[in-house]
């Protein structure tokens, strides 16, 4: 797994090889600020509320669903 500092989250986690069930960290990367309403509260539905803030959560088609959404605003990585 290759992270980018920001992008696209199909480059940063492969979603083919996450399985269901998994972990991954989610980081608030870039600012809320000037973005559309829409993905402001996916970052509040991901729990993310300022930048650095981080959760965990497990993966699932809701999930990585609001993670295309906001892949220009946060960084996600596999957990071991």
């Amino acid at each position: 797994m290759n992270p980018r500092k920001f992008g696209d989250v199909t480059a940063v986690t492969g979603f083919d090889s996450l399985a269901a069930g998994s972990i991954v960290k989610v980081v608030q990367r870039r600012s809320a600020i000037a973005v559309k309403p829409k993905h402001r509260g996916t970052l509040r539905a991901l729990g993310l509320r300022r930048i650095g803030m981080a959760r965990n959560h497990k993966v699932s088609p809701d999930l990585m669903g609001m993670l295309r959404r906001v892949s220009h605003l946060v960084e996600v990585r596999e957990v071991n």
